[in-house]
């Protein structure tokens, strides 16, 4: 398989894209470089085509696609609060970004795209655990995004044959995901402070919580995303079906790092979601997808890979 990763040199896609590797397949990446580094692909350099391009530019996309079987499409900026404070940019990114990869892989011949979608889609809906047959009403631009997007990925599946498929990351963490960043994930943050003896801040009162998910559960979802039959324009949860709150989270890294941090909270931030927890039961089905390595572990191999730096 050849496989084109957009933001394949950030967080999730580098993970994706040195797995694909390891599993004997030719990887492109596609990233700026905004959020993504060239260290994270550090591992396999020699093996991955590395192309700073920007996924607005349709062009370069359509380039970048071409002779690929699929594309996973990783790229976008991710942030809710940022989305917040910058709609129109991260519109253009986050949605327009999807449409040029639909477009390069309708014209290229592609076989599939698999698509970075966000449990963000759900909003503030009450009911839980989150199923893929619940509407979706987001809260958050970067909702609205993810949503739109999706909506654009079955589009294409139905008008031109586009084999695509949606997963609906969860909290997703584990190494390379960048702490020092106001914008980061919860974890990666909070492990950082934990490390350095500093004080974390919750915003609440720290006891929403979230179905936290480690990276390499997410890139066993996305292999079978691209290879299992019968699933084009599904959608699917990513995430361990386990809630954790925040206040647990502090807890849990407390005895793994064997420091006692107390949290500092502050207001609750605009478009957060309070609650999240996925039903995993149609991936479990249909991407015979099982999370393998639970929060506690993830939580434990992210810490001993911040130690060795």
């Amino acid at each position: 398989m050849r496989a084109l990763v957009t933001g394949g040199a950030g967080f999730i896609g580098s993970h994706i894209a040195e797995r694909l590797v390891r599993t004997g397949h030719a990887v492109r990446v596609l990233d700026d470089l905004s959020a993504g580094k060239r260290a994270n692909l550090a591992a396999v350099a020699g093996d991955v085509e590395l192309v700073v391009a920007d996924v607005r530019d349709a062009a370069r996309v359509d380039e970048l696609a071409r002779d690929c079987d699929v594309i996973f499409h990783e790229a976008a900026i991710v942030s809710v609060p940022y989305s917040v404070e910058h709609p129109i940019q991260t519109n253009g990114v986050n949605v327009i970004g999807t449409l040029n990869v639909l477009e390069a892989a309708r014209k290229q011949g592609v076989r599939r795209v698999v698509f970075a979608c966000s449990a963000a889609v759900y909003g503030e809906d009450p009911a839980q655990p989150k199923t893929e047959s619940m509407l979706p009403s987001p809260v958050s631009p970067y909702g609205v995004e993810k949503l739109a997007s999706e909506h654009y990925l079955a589009a294409w599946s139905r008008l031109f044959g586009l084999e695509t498929v949606s997963l609906r990351y969860f909290n997703v963490f584990g190494p390379r995901q960048d702490p020092s960043s106001p914008y980061s994930g919860v974890i990666s943050i909070f492990v950082s402070r934990f490390l350095a003896g500093q004080p974390v801040t919750i915003f609440g009162d720290g006891e929403q919580y979230r179905d936290f998910v480690y990276v390499d559960n997410v890139v066993d979802a996305n292999l079978a995303a691209a290879t299992r039959d019968g699933i084009s324009g599904r959608a699917f949860n990513v995430g361990c079906g386990r809630r954790t709150t925040l206040n647990q989270l502090v807890a849990i890294l407390g005895h793994i790092t064997g420091r006692a941090v107390l949290p500092r909270h502050e207001a609750p931030r605009a478009g957060d979601i309070r609650e999240s927890l996925a039903d995993i039961s149609r991936a479990r089905r249909e991407l015979a997808y099982e999370p393998r390595i639970d929060v506690d572990e993830g939580l434990a191999r992210l810490v001993e890979d911040v130690r060795r730096g």
